[in-house]
């Protein structure tokens, strides 16, 4: 299921990017870029459609995921 960004609290959004951006294998080719631009590049992302939130309720786990892989939505 899709959750729209724009319905999360400001804080709650800013922890999902930073805790995103941080996991473990991933990586951003050979330039290093800093946690602000890592989140800055993904709140773009958001804003413009290519990414979504997607919560599977499920596993109760939350994901970004780029919109063309999620069946439906684009």
């Amino acid at each position: 299921m899709i959750i729209p960004f724009q319905q999360l609290d400001p804080d709650t959004l800013q922890n999902l990017l930073e805790e995103y951006v941080t996991r473990e294998g991933t990586d951003y080719g050979e330039r290093e870029l800093s946690l602000r631009d890592k989140v800055a590049n993904l709140r773009r992302q958001l804003q413009s459609g290519e990414v979504v939130i997607w919560f599977e309720p499920g596993e109760e786990s939350v994901n970004l995921v780029l919109a063309r892989d999620v069946e439906g939505y684009v």
